[in-house]
């Protein structure tokens, strides 16, 4: 049952008061119990804002975006910063995270896997003080320490180096042992599940690749190494791990409870709504919402007028923007480069909902025309 809106304002009241946790290795983990009306834990904001998960046909353990980055120089531009930001997912968020510097983040996303990822991606961020140690303990390698100055290239270098630790099943159980004292229920199957993905990280390395269930793999799918090395536009390396101070502000953030996994469709009756109802409650607005290739699935299902809805329903100003993906466009848009299967474009949110109102989008093809035109 999802709680109704009244408990996400009460829940978000004390949103950061959760301290970090950690837990050492143990055969079983203990299983938390679950969010009451009025939880205002971290693990209540998760159950308030989510629904009931979907099936979606890719693991999305790393983006397939290579793109991902080439929007960062025009989020600069517009001035998109602060206030809080929305995205599906995994990490990449972090990479918009850093640039636009929000005061709190939510990923939603309508696998439930996704959630239990982003539990994982936390305790990891809680474990590692240092871009090093986080890469490291990532793909489970014997390595770690300061990597103050450090290139993206160099920490590439120094990951892939680095031999397996010995212990890595035990390493395993104390990330999981973290995951677990959020106080998200998890069930045997979602232990289960945050063991694989770590141990998938593990045994690939910074040559895990993107990958999808029932179709066939596409060669432009990225590795986490060819992530992890991508630069903007303007040739920088640009990732959250490309430096130190990126990296920190958004550990800060993952060790403060301020990026919330949610379990939600885009379009669905509750989850965006409630996000929206947290985000005013605080007194922020949305400053960037991050929807991938999301748009061109829901107008495939006819849900895109729901998440039309579902967007006008939050608050945003003048300035908020949605990053988008578009895969193997019929034409150069602005902001492709040869070579990347996808291209990152940004469409500002008053500017949809006005092209929506005047009938101007109606399929996949004319919302990316009103995205290039607006």
């Amino acid at each position: 049952m999802i709680p109704k809106t009244g408990a996400v304002l009460l829940a978000l009241t004390l949103l950061g008061c959760e301290p970090p946790a950690g837990r050492g290795a143990a055969p079983e983990v203990a299983r938390a119990a679950a969010p009451v009306a009025g939880d205002t834990t971290f693990a209540g904001l998760v159950a308030a804002l989510s629904e009931p998960a979907g099936y979606f046909d890719t693991d999305n353990l790393i983006s397939n975006e290579s793109s991902y980055l080439h929007v960062l120089g025009a989020l600069d531009s517009l001035g998109v910063r602060g206030g809080a930001y929305i995205g599906v997912g995994p990490d990449q968020n972090f990479s918009y995270i850093a640039a636009v510097r929000p005061s709190i983040a939510f990923i939603i996303d309508i696998r439930r896997h996704n959630l239990l990822q982003h539990l994982w991606l936390r305790a990891l961020f809680e474990a590692a003080p240092t871009r090093l140690g986080y890469l490291c303990l990532m793909v489970a390698r014997r390595c770690g320490g300061p990597s103050d100055g450090l290139s993206a290239e160099a920490l590439a270098t120094r990951v892939d180096a680095a031999p397996p630790l010995p212990d890595r099943d035990r390493a395993i159980e104390r990330v999981l042992g973290r995951a677990a004292a959020y106080g998200v229920p998890l069930e045997a199957d979602d232990s289960a599940a945050i063991r694989s993905i770590h141990r998938r990280f593990a045994d690939a390395g910074l040559d895990l690749r993107f990958n999808t269930h029932g179709r066939a793999p596409r060669p432009y799918y990225p590795t986490l190494r060819g992530l992890l090395l991508e630069r903007d536009l303007d040739g920088r390396r640009a990732s959250y791990l490309a430096d130190e101070a990126a990296y920190a502000f958004v550990r800060g953030m993952e060790v403060d409870g301020r990026v919330v996994p949610v379990v939600g469709d885009l379009a669905g009756p509750h989850a965006v709504r409630a996000i929206g109802d947290a985000v005013r409650s605080k007194g922020e607005v949305v400053s960037a919402f991050y929807v991938s290739n999301v748009e061109f699935y829901l107008f495939g299902d006819g849900t895109f007028r729901a998440f039309i809805e579902n967007l006008a329903a939050l608050p945003a100003d003048r300035s908020a923007v949605l990053i988008r993906s578009v895969f193997r466009a019929r034409r150069s848009l602005p902001g492709s480069v040869p070579g990347y299967a996808s291209t990152q474009l940004l469409h500002g949110v008053p500017a949809l909902l006005r092209a929506w109102e005047q009938g101007r989008i109606t399929s996949y093809a004319a919302l990316v025309e009103a995205s290039v035109r607006d």
